[in-house]
């Protein structure tokens, strides 16, 4: 019964958080265009509003996920979501979208320290022949964070304000600490009393960072510079793992693991070429089409309610069946889902638009849960604090540079100015080379995909 109740737990907990970061991220895309204009700001700097959170969360998940394998990954999990939990409130009460920012990386931090861990505890409890149902759950509670973030975020958008969005996840993180500290009676360690990388740890924040800016700010020269120096850290940052006797991440793990290596990069080229689609299509339903929160928030919910409906179907299937090839198809109907979307204009019917959508949801639930299984599995128990971290990575990274791209083409055809209604024809092409773009990069994940080879014995 012991094991019983941990093993619920753990999943309760791994569940909750799961939901938590994708309902704000999906709330905060249908929320920009009014954050936008309460502030008066541009599409440009709205989108730091997205990548702020997203690129805290990328710099300090791999440490933290390091310190949590060394430390207790429940202890880490626990104090992130205090954390967490004081950015969310602190941005609700923002006077200025400089302290929105700041307020919106303390919550990247906290979030880091709960998401890099709280995948790490499910198979800490779950044997591989479950672990697959376990973490398809999970991923399950991320498509529903997805799929009630629009239709929520958009409705207490247009009644009440953006910042109500921010109400939503304090009686969740209530819930997720009573649950951890009473019932969650487990710790696990891993790599207990080893050192921790601080000068790797600093080496691969500041280049992430740095990759992420230049990404950002291109075409900008500065960006062109800030990128090169960030790719140059990178290459520093392998010379300082390969070096240290207990690296922050274990570059072996992908040197050595051809299974790990290219999972991880389909997760980076997937989420690269699919988490922006909210983001531009929020801004193309609202922008140019001149629909309100609360129905684009409707429109938006057809693909993650497919995410949510077979992602657990999906990790099944990857217990029994080689996940190389489960993802690969669904990395194939995601790339499909993506190219249909380029050719969307104002005058697409809202029923070829939420087909689309549904049609992308279903590819990236087969893709997900079973490469989420793929990277668990694939290295030992030692190590799962840091493997949850690095998907994680990948996931976040994947996300930043999906808007990063978005960004970099709203720059080149919009500029940095505030867009009304009136001249939205400006940003239709930035959508429609966005998303040429993420198709291609899906296309070219499918050979990642299966690339990784066999995982199951």
């Amino acid at each position: 019964m012991e094991e019983t109740t941990e093993r619920r737990s753990a999943l309760t907990v791994a569940m909750l958080s799961s939901f938590l970061t994708p309902f704000l991220a999906s709330s905060m895309n249908v929320a920009i265009p009014s954050i936008a204009e309460e502030y008066s700001i541009s599409l440009v700097l709205g989108s730091w509003i997205v990548n702020a959170y997203l690129l805290a969360a990328a710099a300090f998940l791999v440490p933290f996920g390091r310190i949590a394998d060394i430390h207790g990954r429940k202890r880490l999990f626990l104090n992130g979501m205090w954390v967490f939990m004081a950015g969310t409130v602190l941005c609700m009460f923002a006077p200025t979208v400089e302290t929105l920012l700041a307020f919106r990386v303390l919550q990247g931090i906290g979030g880091a320290m709960v998401f890099g861990t709280s995948v790490a505890i499910v198979p800490s409890v779950y044997p591989p022949g479950e672990r697959g149902r376990a973490l398809g759950l999970t991923t399950m509670l991320v498509y529903i964070g997805l799929s009630v973030g629009p239709v929520v975020g958009g409705a207490l958008t247009d009644l009440i304000s953006w910042r109500a969005i921010f109400l939503v996840p304090l009686p969740l993180g209530a819930a997720i600490m009573i649950i951890g500290y009473r019932w969650l009676v487990g710790e696990w360690t891993g790599a207990k009393g080893e050192e921790f990388d601080l000068a790797g740890s600093v080496v691969y924040g500041a280049s992430l960072t740095g990759i992420v800016l230049g990404l950002s700010t291109l075409p900008d020269i500065f960006g062109g510079i800030v990128l090169v120096v960030g790719l140059a850290g990178i290459v520093i940052f392998i010379l300082v793992e390969r070096r240290s006797r207990s690296p922050v991440l274990d570059i072996e793990l992908f040197s050595g693991n051809r299974a790990f290596a290219f999972s991880n990069t389909a997760a980076l080229i997937n989420y690269s070429a699919t988490n922006a689609v909210a983001y531009l299509m929020s801004l193309f339903l609202q922008v140019e089409v001149g629909l309100n929160a609360a129905y684009t928030g409707l429109i938006l919910l057809s693909q993650p309610v497919l995410m949510a409906a077979f992602s657990p179907i999906a990790g099944r299937l990857s217990d029994r069946f080689e996940p190389q090839y489960i993802s690969s198809i669904g990395m194939a109907i995601t790339a499909t889902g993506l190219l249909l979307l380029s050719f969307v204009t104002v005058n697409t019917s809202t029923l070829i638009i939420v087909s689309s959508l549904a049609f992308l949801g279903f590819g990236f639930a087969f893709f997900s849960s079973p490469n989420t299984n793929a990277v668990m599995t694939s290295v030992e128990r030692r190590y799962y604090g840091i493997a949850s971290a690095t998907v994680g990575t990948m996931r976040l990274v994947g996300q930043v540079m999906s808007i990063a791209i978005a960004t970099f083409f709203i720059s080149i055809y919009v500029g940095d100015v505030a867009v009304a209604h009136e001249q939205a024809y400006l940003f239709h092409d930035a959508f429609r080379s966005s998303f040429m773009v993420f198709a291609v990069l899906c296309y070219i994940g499918i050979f990642a995909s299966l690339a990784r080879g066999k995982v199951h014995d």
